[in-house]
């Protein structure tokens, strides 16, 4: 699982600072907060979408969650969907499922981040694995994943 190497040439490569963070193994974006002692809101959810002819990253604080009707109507495409494992494995191979980085430019992946996520000033997203994380200034995780923005999500109820 080599992809958290070259997100760190790629971060070294454009002079952007960050910290990689050991924790105990996270599954989900909340537990990550959770293992790195972050806030929630500062932790970047990837959701992989697949649209009628390619995949897409939605990006999202783990506070909040996607809004699959907004994101269609964002994106221009009813079809637009959750995508499964199995469809994407092959496009993120250095990568442990369920720990993809928000960096679309590492796979070729636009990148869709959602209005929310910036209301802090530091973003930390899995660095490729379920227990390393990577923290950056979210004006620089922007510069880097150059995404498209827009509002795709709401906030999380009580039950989830």
């Amino acid at each position: 699982m080599a992809i958290l190497s070259s997100l760190q040439r790629l971060l070294d490569g454009n002079h952007i600072p960050y910290e990689v963070h050991t924790h105990p193994a996270a599954m989900t974006a909340a537990e990550l907060a959770t293992a790195d002692h972050v806030p929630p809101s500062e932790v970047a959810k990837v959701v992989v979408l697949r649209s009628s002819e390619r995949f897409l990253l939605a990006v999202l604080p783990a506070v909040r969650r996607l809004d699959l009707d907004r994101m269609r109507a964002l994106v221009g495409d009813p079809q637009l969907r959750l995508a499964n494992e199995s469809e994407f494995a092959s496009v993120f191979p250095a990568c442990e499922l369920g720990a993809i980085p928000p960096i679309g430019g590492l796979f070729g992946v636009p990148v869709w981040v959602d209005d929310a996520l910036g209301r802090e000033a530091e973003t930390v997203f899995s660095g490729g694995n379920h227990h390393e994380t990577v923290h950056v200034a979210y004006r620089d995780f922007v510069r880097i994943a150059n995404p498209t923005f827009g509002e795709f999500s709401t906030r999380r109820s009580a039950s989830h």
